[in-house]
């Protein structure tokens, strides 16, 4: 089975090597960049990855990844998110068990601290009890299940969300997604994730994507 790593960018040079050099070896890999104005896509372009340019938005940058992918099965990861050294075997294991399924990492953050341990169990909570995993956590997906359902909506916010609702509970694959911390740590380590609640639960109240985009700051 042919795998495609999709990575939506914007202005991800300080981290975008080490992403990556992590899913070096993918059969294919895409950096779709929605007008990065720093070396973004010069980097891609040295470490080998096909490059994209999408309208700007999380959502519309990944749905044009998904267009454009060749892979019968997709992983969509985010820009800030390395994958552990295992993740190839983790993704095989599952393709081979369950081919019509999609699949997620494990949540990690790139940080020692304490309360990172803490929002890593609360993500890890809220995966076991709602099937709910962010686009942090990377999603795989099959090809045949991503297009049956309509694929990624071009929305500023909630875009994973959004997609997860649709393709159904996802496992738990057996390989860290680490992503750096930077955001908790300037927000407020409980701060950010409760904004980020907070912003979950409005849009499933039926607040409009864009409005909630507005207060996620």
């Amino acid at each position: 089975m042919r795998l495609s790593v999709v990575i939506p960018t914007l202005d991800a040079a300080t981290h975008l090597a080490d992403t990556l050099e992590a899913v070096r070896g993918a059969d294919e890999i895409l950096v779709v960049d929605g007008g990065s104005a720093d070396a973004t896509v010069a980097i891609a372009e040295t470490e080998g990855a096909r490059v994209l340019a999408a309208p700007r938005g999380r959502g519309a940058q990944l749905r044009a990844g998904g267009e454009a992918a060749r892979g019968e099965w997709l992983l969509f990861l985010h820009a800030d998110t390395r994958l552990d050294s295992d993740w190839r075997e983790a993704a095989a294991a599952h393709i081979a068990r369950r081919p019509e399924a999609p699949a997620c990492f494990r949540f990690r953050l790139d940080d020692p601290a304490w309360q990172a341990r803490v929002i890593e169990r609360g993500v890890t909570a809220r995966v076991r009890l709602l099937g709910l995993p962010y686009g942090d956590q990377g999603l795989l997906v099959p090809r045949a299940l991503y297009e049956r359902v309509g694929g990624f909506r071009p929305l500023p916010l909630m875009e994973d969300v959004d997609l997860v609702r649709r393709l159904g509970r996802p496992d738990v694959l057996a390989a860290d997604a680490v992503t750096r911390a930077g955001r908790w740590r300037k927000d407020g380590w409980f701060a950010r994730s409760a904004r980020n609640l907070f912003c979950l639960l409005l849009y499933r109240l039926g607040v409009p994507a864009e409005r909630v985009a507005a207060l996620y700051g």
